[in-house]
């Protein structure tokens, strides 16, 4: 017996019921021989670490553009936190912690620089439209590895495409991950915008102070703990109605508050700007694309596509550093 055999026969013995095992996989994309040493999702979290798009998110905008100081939070930063949240959760619960752990790694690989500025600047402007947990989905499927794809597992990529609000994922762990993604941001955006001194604690109203908490860490633990307790024994996630309604309420907060804060926002105008420049030069100029790119062109991928396929993968610094050297006057050195 492999060892990964013996993990796989230990998953049956000791995750819960409801726990997604590895050998219940629906497969990948692309069948291949499986690794003697880890299961489908162990192999999927390794290939997620080490692809191009993971490392990217250490340059992309979380909530606050080009902050000024060193423990801001970033995408990459964003994605840890989830993934901890959800493995917190997953191991309570005795569910798959590899599957949590390989879907909220790679939920947000499709994130555009300057964080949602950048993903409302191409949904506007490509006609086909850009939502980042789709295109999370083409990254880890179409663009990895030189057009070759990750090729993952169906619960891996159904976690990713479903990690939003108005997603339904199929797994118990794809739902821990879309409450670890909420939990995450909420608590460390929350802690940064304190941090910014655009908020203070004692702004948060006390009907939700008062059901989770008044500081980012009394909230994160107050989440994780309803989350387990509500959701033990279930073949369900869930958060007790009460919490469930503060946790609503202080969304909406923040989004009055800080996500459609005047302050903390002054410069998306010009992140928005930027990246549509961007897509107009490429899309103009579709020869001037890396060879990998036009690669789609040649397989018949449509150009808006494959144009929002490059700006939208590059970091917040890449897409500042091309813009300026398109459309900003060298100086001459003669």
């Amino acid at each position: 017996m492999t060892i990964r055999e013996n993990l796989e026969q230990w998953e049956k013995q000791y995750l819960s019921p409801f726990a997604s095992h590895s050998t219940d996989s629906k497969g990948r994309l692309k069948p291949e021989p499986h690794c003697d040493v880890r299961p489908v999702f162990q192999r999927d979290r390794d290939r997620i670490i080490h692809c191009k798009a993971f490392r990217r998110l250490k340059d992309k905008t979380q909530v606050f553009l080009s902050p000024e100081g060193d423990h801001y939070r970033t995408r990459l930063t964003h994605t840890l936190e989830v993934s901890q949240n959800a493995r917190t959760i997953a191991k309570a619960l005795r569910l798959n912690e590899e599957l949590v752990e390989a879907i909220a790694l790679g939920h947000d690989l499709g994130h555009t620089p300057f964080g949602h500025a950048g993903e409302r600047a191409l949904n506007r402007i490509c006609p086909l439209g850009f939502e980042h947990n789709i295109q999370s989905v083409r990254t880890v499927d179409r663009l990895e590895k030189k057009g070759q794809g990750l090729n993952l597992t169906y619960e891996v990529r159904d976690g990713i495409l479903n990690h939003q609000t108005s997603g339904t994922p199929h797994t118990l762990e794809g739902k821990i991950v879309r409450l670890s993604d909420k939990i995450a941001y909420i608590h460390h955006d929350m802690d940064d915008a304190v941090r910014a001194g655009i908020l203070r604690e004692s702004d948060v109203p006390a009907e939700i102070r008062d059901v989770i908490g008044s500081t980012p860490s009394d909230r994160f633990d107050h989440f994780i703990h309803d989350i387990v307790n509500t959701s033990m024994g279930k073949n369900d996630i869930l958060m007790s109605e009460e919490t469930h309604t503060a946790m609503t309420k202080m969304r909406a907060f923040m989004f009055e508050n800080v996500y459609e804060n005047p302050v903390a926002k002054s410069e998306e105008a010009k992140a928005e700007q930027l990246m549509e420049t961007l897509y107009l030069h490429f899309l103009h100029d579709i020869d001037s694309l890396p060879e990998e790119f036009r690669g789609l062109l040649e397989q018949g991928e449509p150009k808006e596509q494959v144009v929002c396929d490059y700006v939208g993968a590059m970091t917040d610094r890449f897409a500042i550093a091309t813009y300026d050297d398109i459309y900003i006057p060298k100086s001459w050195m003669g």
